[in-house]
């Protein structure tokens, strides 16, 4: 059986997945990659800002009119590719662990970052992600693969899931 390197959260929206993520990030000794935050103006989500593990920071979307829409958000492809993109692959090519979050339907607009998520998986690095919910295309592809660990998270199962990935990683 082959062993499992790549482990994606994945569940239904503000059950926790970026949270575990970001709670294991400063335990982690040898990683990089990205995260996802909310951008929030007077109580409300207006986008998504991309942070680095280096310390490196752009926008991922915006409620702004642009060319790559999903839903009322428009992607900032420029800041997927020269920020989240590049953080991947310099993580691939230096580090131990690569932090990956998320792959959504914003990201896989971009086709490098497809090329760097698949890059990222079949390298010899762990990848610790997140992955959307939906089950066709790109996100389908992932999710099959031998070597990648799923992990649904819910509300009564995420700090479970939490010290598994802790265990795993020996932090």
């Amino acid at each position: 059986m082959l062993l499992k390197k790549n482990f994606l959260l994945t569940g239904k929206p503000g059950v926790g997945k970026t949270t575990i993520i970001k709670n294991l990030i400063p335990k982690l000794k040898n990683a990089g990659g990205f995260f996802t935050e909310e951008i929030r103006e007077k109580g409300k989500r207006i986008g998504f800002k991309i942070l680095t593990l280096n310390g490196k920071e752009g926008i991922l979307a915006r409620k702004e009119e642009g060319v790559y829409k999903v839903g009322s958000y428009s992607v900032n492809m420029k800041d997927l590719e020269e920020i989240a993109v590049k953080a991947v692959i310099q993580a691939i090519k230096e580090k131990e662990i690569v932090v990956i979050d998320e792959i959504g339907k914003m990201e896989i607009l971009s086709n490098k970052f497809r090329e760097a998520v698949i890059e990222a998986l079949d390298s010899r690095k762990v990848v610790l992600g997140v992955i959307h919910r939906e089950d066709s295309g790109f996100f389908k592809e992932i999710k099959e693969r031998n070597d990648v660990e799923l992990l649904e998270v819910r509300f009564d199962n995420r700090d479970e899931i939490s010290k598994k990935l802790e265990k795993f990683l020996k932090i």
